[in-house]
């Protein structure tokens, strides 16, 4: 039994390599003949993107949705058909292969071209789904996709968006949607359940700011109304998403002998360590965030307070 095991402590999800092997090994559970050469492929491409490698693109130059967070959502979504093909439900090799590049892409939006030299992609907060679902449109076929999976791509990509109706989305089949639903709630875990999420939204304050988004007063007003937050995504997670996050339960029961959610395990410890910060005394909230040196490269780029 690993009933102690942590998330973050499974692979070392710091390392692009070592969360492309785990995900070829989930594939290997899922189908042991599964080819995984596609997504390799398509995972090898994304990362020499972000790392500004691609004619016509500059390197990712937003923290929080930076390409850590696209690894963690390319893993979630790999345990969340993992789990669901568990509890009955079936893809076909190509389904799969769809549903990890539109994780890989589904936030590609953040990312500026050669010459955008204005600001950071953060400005493109309020357009960075649909400039997602753009380059997936633009690049596509470079990944593999045929103009069919594309037209897919397209809609389950839309499922991240939190201002969208997915009920109004038209879905070809009632795999895509289930795929869709699986990618909002990798999207959602991956960022949730990340060791330093409260520590990388300071950064997402900036980035909020930068693009006039959401009104936050400063970073402890970001802070405090993620409480409330935490509250909408698990309700979203529930009802909107149709609670597809079950199925990371039968993926660490099957891969790691793990009989718990390590994904919900780690939520909940984030969010009762951000209820004592704001509730701390002093206010001092950022002496209360030491992970990763965030807080220093913070006050590096934004000054000591906002």
């Amino acid at each position: 039994m690993m009933n102690d095991k942590q998330l973050y402590n499974l692979i070392r999800m710091d390392s692009t390599e070592a969360v492309l092997e785990e995900v070829r090994v989930i594939l290997d559970l899922i189908a042991p003949n599964f080819n995984t050469a596609p997504v390799a492929s398509s995972f090898v491409k994304t990362v020499e993107l972000y790392k500004g490698n691609c004619p016509g693109y500059q390197s990712c130059n937003t923290e929080y949705h930076d390409l850590r967070h696209i690894t963690d959502t390319f893993i979630a979504m790999a345990r969340l058909v993992h789990g669901a093909v568990l509890n009955g439900k079936t893809f076909n090799d190509r389904q799969i292969v769809l549903g990890l590049v539109t994780a890989l892409l589904h936030d590609t939006g953040y990312i500026q071209e050669k010459h955008d030299h204005e600001g950071t992609g953060a400005k493109y907060t309020s357009s960075h789904i649909q400039r997602s679902i753009d380059f997936l449109q633009l690049y596509g076929a470079e990944y593999g996709l045929s103009d069919e999976e594309i037209l897919a791509g397209r809609a389950i990509i839309l499922c991240t968006d939190l201002a969208v109706d997915i009920s109004t989305i038209k879905f070809s089949t009632s795999k895509i949607e289930l795929l869709g639903k699986m990618l909002g709630t990798a999207d959602l875990l991956a960022q949730m359940a990340d060791r330093t999420y409260l520590e990388k939204l300071l950064f997402l304050y900036h980035e909020f700011k930068e693009a006039e988004f959401g009104g936050y007063e400063n970073e402890l007003d970001l802070l405090r109304k993620t409480i409330g937050f935490y509250d909408f995504i698990a309700e979203r997670l529930k009802t909107t998403l149709n609670a597809t996050n079950r199925f990371m339960v039968s993926h660490f029961a099957s891969r790691w002998n793990i009989q718990t959610d390590l994904y919900h395990e780690a939520i909940e410890k984030q969010k009762n360590h951000l209820k004592q910060i704001v509730k701390a005394p002093d206010l001092d909230y950022r002496s209360h965030l030491k992970r990763d040196r965030v807080v220093e490269k913070i006050r590096k780029k934004f000054g000591d307070y906002d």
